[in-house]
């Protein structure tokens, strides 16, 4: 029938047919860019050019061939039975999209719409007309992957997604957003976000505003400040980062918005938690000293200018390194939290504690009387004096010496109270113990007994007398095959007159105080070096020194040259020496810090930085310090075990360390399950009571 005349007419009127002659379907077949066949169930009866085309067959082929070869393999049997349904009367689609198979193999997408006619002579027949839309099912196609990659991307990522309609209506959640919200998608799509994103002010527990409606309004970012609280549809509380992007189509138009919000209740929680630290002790949760004496300064103010009248109490426990010296640490601090809630007992909700360092407290009576400051400093002595200790089945009982001094608007600055207030305990310590000494300007006894002076003395005295020694403590490594090099520290130790050890720890912070650390310290890298040079040390080639160093030393010039004329003079060599400075020190001579490490790294001795994370500039100031090691402040270490917080702080610590090429030391290991942890952690060495105790340098 191809090329040769058709003539139809219409049979019934249910039923298209062509009404025309053969020449008005030649032109109209022939010029359509459609690809048009008519078909019966065992063969086909006519193609156009637009059908030869298409299929890459020639029409002779095509009248040879089954229509249903036509089709894609695995859709000719469906092709065949619809065929013969739609021949028969019966149901079928008159407009389908379907692959087919092009002589050469390649597959084409068409887009087939087919109607029963009648043709004259013959029985039944289908025409079908076809039209090419390969490109277009490419292009949805490739869109549709996008999209699925676009959702699996948004339910992969962690933070919360949730997309809205121009009119601020949600149209999707990502898995966490439906997590962290409450709402499936299938909820809340058409809600208006308020009612599905909950958020309210961290401080006012106030609503806060749509950042939706103002990103539409505004046409761009909308990033809330601060945190926010998402109430879950639960009533459980997350704190927030959120922002809020504008969707735009091509043409510019803003059809929508996406929401991203990060939940941040851990950090938050840890950043609370480093607030919380600054101002307080870790151990007893009593207030630290720096914020004792920001409390104390706002008492001296209202003194001057209100005409008030306080007390600084200041307390220092007897016999305390009893307990410390032979039963460890664990059980000092555990005292020290035993002392603590005792002192509690027995103040008022008003008064201040504060633990000051060591066993020393500070307490801060406002507007009070000397009468009443009387009362309580006698509760609390006597508090302390019924006060029983038990630890492994022993018994211990200790006392308390107080330092009152009365606040006035006479009174001196900060610096003169305190000093008063320490002075007055020192001698209520050197007059017997377990009693209350009160400042008294003019009080004679306490000028001659004044506590630091007592240390100068005692310390010019050994210096002439040759009663320092050094003594260290192991530090090992936590990996490695034994290749890792094995570390001491070098501590400074006294013999007092009475042939008994003293440690840093009791004369120290004298030295600090009246500028005697620098001569220490030059004793200590004198001593070491000599040691060193001589081969006295009978610790191995390989084992490093770490030799501490104070902050005035660090802010003083001379002390760098006098480092440099000690390496001259014994020719140690300094890879084996390790400097040890604090956080402290190191901020506070931050330029001189800087120079000194620099100097003498380039000569090959190392540093370390002590009691990392003690303060809140720790890494503010980290990166313009070369150091080599960081060593975490024991109060972190210590309470590892059961304080997730600061595990999790000694884990950021030398995670940190880590990044900037920094090995981390652990001080205050005291059990195996503090080492166990520290493995875990990377930690790369360790120090402490439970790994060694400090022991002769020789």
């Amino acid at each position: 029938m191809s090329r040769r005349a058709i003539s139809s007419t219409l049979r019934s009127p249910a039923k298209p047919s062509l009404r025309h002659g053969e020449q008005w379907f030649r032109t109209l077949a022939e010029t359509t860019s459609t690809a048009i066949f008519v078909y019966r169930i065992d063969r086909i009866l006519y193609v156009n050019p637009a059908c030869e085309e298409l299929t890459g067959y020639s029409s002779e082929e095509l009248l040879h061939m089954l229509p249903w070869q036509l089709a894609h393999a695995e859709s000719q049997q469906a092709f065949q039975d619809q065929a013969a349904k739609r021949l028969a009367g019966g149901e079928a689609p008159t407009r389908y999209e379907a692959r087919i198979c092009t002589r050469d193999g390649r597959e084409r997408w068409v887009d087939l719409t087919a109607t029963v006619i009648e043709i004259e002579g013959e029985e039944h027949a289908a025409m079908a007309t076809a039209v090419d839309i390969t490109e277009r099912k490419s292009a949805e196609e490739a869109l549709a992957r996008e999209k699925e990659l676009a959702q699996i991307t948004l339910a992969s990522i962690g933070d919360g997604v949730v997309r809205t309609d121009a009119a601020g209506l949600i149209d999707y959640l990502n898995p966490v957003a439906e997590r962290l919200t409450g709402w499936e998608t299938a909820e809340a799509c058409g809600l208006p976000l308020m009612q599905v994103f909950n958020v309210i002010d961290e401080a006012t527990r106030q609503p806060l505003p749509n950042p939706v409606e103002r990103c539409l309004a505004e046409g761009r970012v909308v990033e809330l400040p601060g945190y926010s609280m998402l109430q879950r549809r639960d009533g459980r509380e997350f704190a927030i980062r959120d922002s809020v992007a504008p969707i735009r189509d091509r043409h510019g138009r803003i059809t929508g918005s996406v929401l991203v919000f990060k939940d941040v209740t851990e950090l938050r929680g840890m950043e609370h938690e480093m607030i919380y630290l600054a101002s307080h002790d870790p151990l007893t949760d009593l207030i630290n000293r720096r914020e004792f004496e920001k409390r104390l300064e706002l008492c001296l103010e209202t003194a001057r200018e209100a005409d008030q009248r306080h007390a600084l109490f200041y307390l220092d426990l007897d016999e305390f390194k009893v307990v410390n010296d032979t039963c460890g640490h664990l059980a000092g601090d555990e005292m020290l939290k035993q002392v603590t809630a005792l002192l509690k007992s027995v103040m008022r909700k008003t008064d201040v504690l504060a633990r000051l360092g060591g066993d020393e407290f500070g307490v801060l009576l406002a507007d009070t009387s000397l009468e009443a400051s009387r009362e309580l400093g006698d509760r609390m002595r006597k508090a302390v004096k019924q006060y029983r200790f038990l630890w492994q089945e022993r018994i211990f009982a200790i006392g308390v010496s107080i330092g009152l001094v009365l606040i006035t608007p006479e009174s001196e600055d900060m610096a003169q109270v305190l000093s008063a207030a320490d002075a007055a305990c020192y001698v209520a310590k050197e007059s017997g113990r377990n009693r209350m000494h009160e400042y008294q300007p003019d009080d004679t006894v306490l000028a001659e007994r004044y506590g630091e002076m007592q240390w100068i003395h005692r310390i010019h005295k050994a210096f002439a007398e040759h009663r320092f020694c050094l003594y260290r403590q192991s530090i090992h490594p936590l990996h490695g095959n034994g290749e890792e090099p094995p570390l001491c520290e070098i501590f400074i130790r006294m013999l007092g007159e009475d042939g008994r050890i003293a440690t840093p720890a009791a004369f120290i912070p004298a030295a600090e105080r009246y500028h005697l650390i620098a001569s220490i310290d030059r004793w200590v890298v004198h001593a070491a070096f000599v040691s060193l040079a001589c081969g006295t040390l009978s610790h191995g080639d390989t084992t490093r020194f770490c030799i501490n160093l104070s902050g005035q030393s660090l802010g003083d010039d001379a002390f760098l040259e006098y480092v440099l004329a000690e390496v001259e003079a014994t020719g140690i060599a300094p890879e084996r020496i390790f400097f040890e400075i604090t956080e402290t020190a190191a901020v506070g001579n931050l330029a001189q810090a800087m120079h000194f490490i620099d100097v003498l790294k380039g000569l090959g001795f190392r540093f370390v930085l002590d009691d990392f994370g003690s303060g809140l500039s720790s890494f503010a100031y980290l990166k313009n310090l070369h150091v080599d090691f960081l060593k975490i402040d024991g109060g972190f270490v210590r309470d590892m075990t059961t304080n997730t917080v600061q595990r999790a702080l000694v884990e950021s610590i030398h995670q940190i360390g880590r990044v900037m090429g920094i090995r981390t030391i652990a001080e205050s290991v005291e059990d195996g399950d503090t080492l166990e942890i520290l493995r875990e952690i990377g930690v790369d060495y360790a120090q402490g009571y439970g790994i060694s105790m400090p022991e002769p340098l020789i």
